[in-house]
């Protein structure tokens, strides 16, 4: 399988790159900063270029089945960085014909648990999470094969396996309210892979480990 991975130099990038590799899929790195992916091999290219630019967009998604977009404005100011990236990514996937879209979004966008982090995040982030709407919209309007990931903060920690997902709701009742980006990069490329969740907005998070019950009576 041909995937694009759109933000391929960021921390959850690089872990999508390393997943999909590791499962032999045929990934082409897009990203203003080749530099960050020396020392990355078995990618079938990497397209250097601006995620807002048409152009380099059309270049990235030449003969692809699916696409992952980690784009994340810098900052707390106001940006249409994601917002800009997704519509010009979109205008490239219909040129070229590919409807798989799985793209990045973030768990406080809609989330109230916990209320006192969330509302605090919310607030000092309000502009960035302004585009990250923005962003949505475009995508959910554009009649391709999307999936919009929502997850909680990120760890640096090891993947696990141990992921809950939930589709049609804005939070999760109960925590953890984290992942690891190793975990997230699994279910990126797991998504990609398939149609599962299609036109749907889906929250992922850590799952707890079940409680090993050997040896009791």
């Amino acid at each position: 399988m041909k995937i694009a991975v759109i933000g391929s130099t960021g921390r959850t990038g690089r872990l999508v790159l390393d997943e999909g590799l590791r499962r032999g899929y045929g990934l082409t790195a897009f990203t203003r900063r080749p530099a960050g992916l020396s020392g990355v091999e078995g990618l079938r290219a990497v397209i250097q270029g601006d995620g807002r630019n048409l152009q380099d967009m059309r270049q990235a998604l030449r003969g692809q089945d699916a696409v992952i977009s980690i784009v994340s404005p810098e900052g707390r100011g106001p940006t249409t960085v994601a917002s800009d990236a997704a519509r010009a990514l979109l205008a490239a996937m219909q040129e070229a014909g590919v409807r798989r879209v799985v793209s990045v979004s973030v768990y406080a966008l809609q989330g109230r648990r916990p209320w006192i982090l969330i509302n605090l995040v919310r607030w000092l982030l309000r502009k960035p999470y302004a585009d990250f709407a923005r962003m949505e919209r475009a995508i959910a309007d554009s009649g391709l094969d999307w999936t919009i990931v929502r997850p909680p903060r990120l760890t640096n920690g090891p993947a696990t396996g141990l992921v809950r997902s939930e589709a049609g709701c804005e939070d999760f009742a109960h925590g953890p309210y984290s992942i690891s980006r190793a975990d997230l990069a699994a279910v990126l490329l797991d998504l990609a892979a398939d149609s599962q969740h299609v036109g749907e907005i889906l929250l992922v998070s850590a799952r707890k480990k079940p409680r090993n019950s050997a040896g009791r009576l």
